[in-house]
């Protein structure tokens, strides 16, 4: 497919600069209708160049909100919570670089669709278009892409707010309470057998990442990988001296 793709942008390329060339003999009308003809195979030309190239991964390799968007190693835009340690904000920050690389993070679902409300999880199961799981429904969404369950179940234990009493609690999905859950569960060593914490204080992040690619697979080191894993080292760097400030 790739060695296809080269030649027919060969071949438009060829044929393109052979009109150029021609047309300074061609009297003023017919001269017209070939500039016509030459900016359909540029923009044809364009297209082609443009085009999304094969994963490097092969057919099957996964792809999120991330892959949309080229690698932007500033980072990703700051946290609605408040105060915390810096160095949790910062690995927040960076996997929201891998889950959901986008202008409003904490209401886009899988697939980039923006919903509004945020008073619960949406739980709206969207299927999967590519990557190992292809042809299944996940319920991803917000700035940490959790599924509905994950959700449920770390609520149940860190959000600081939950709704109602005993059976019948429920836990608003808004975006403070997306970073105070999810801050709460990267800060409990018994959560993850292991203090991230301090991991990230001796400079252990890729280790971090490591630990956590089971949870957000994206982060590279599991069964998925998409166009900014490879940056999210760096883009951690970069966040933890924002946040140090």
């Amino acid at each position: 497919m790739q060695l296809a793709n080269q030649a027919k942008k060969f071949f438009y390329l060829s044929c393109l600069v052979l009109f150029l060339g021609t047309l300074g003999s061609i009297s003023q009308e017919p001269r017209n209708f070939w500039w016509q003809q030459s900016e359909q195979m540029l923009s044809k030309l364009y297209g082609y160049w443009h085009s999304e190239q094969p994963n490097p991964q092969g057919d099957y390799a996964p792809r999120t909100l991330a892959d949309r968007y080229t690698p932007n190693l500033s980072g990703t835009q700051p946290l609605v919570m408040g105060g915390g340690d810096p160095y949790v904000r910062a690995l927040m920050r960076t996997i929201t670089a891998s889950e959901a690389n986008v202008s409003r993070p904490y209401n886009v679902i899988y697939g980039g669709k923006q919903v509004e409300d945020l008073s619960e999880h949406p739980q709206l199961c969207v299927t999967i278009v590519a990557g190992p799981n292809t042809g299944n429904c996940t319920t991803a969404a917000g700035r940490y892409q959790m599924l509905d369950f994950t959700w449920n179940r770390t609520a149940q234990q860190y959000h600081p707010h939950p709704a109602g009493f005993w059976r019948w609690k429920s836990y608003s999905f808004e975006a403070e309470y997306q970073d105070a859950v999810v801050y709460a569960w990267l800060s409990d060593s018994q959560a993850w057998g292991m203090d991230i914490p301090q991991l990230l204080r001796q400079g252990e992040v890729t280790q971090v990442l490591q630990l956590l690619s089971g949870t957000w697979t994206s982060l590279g080191y599991g069964i998925e990988t998409n166009s900014m894993s490879n940056y999210l080292p760096q883009i951690y760097q970069n966040m933890l001296q924002e946040e140090l400030g």
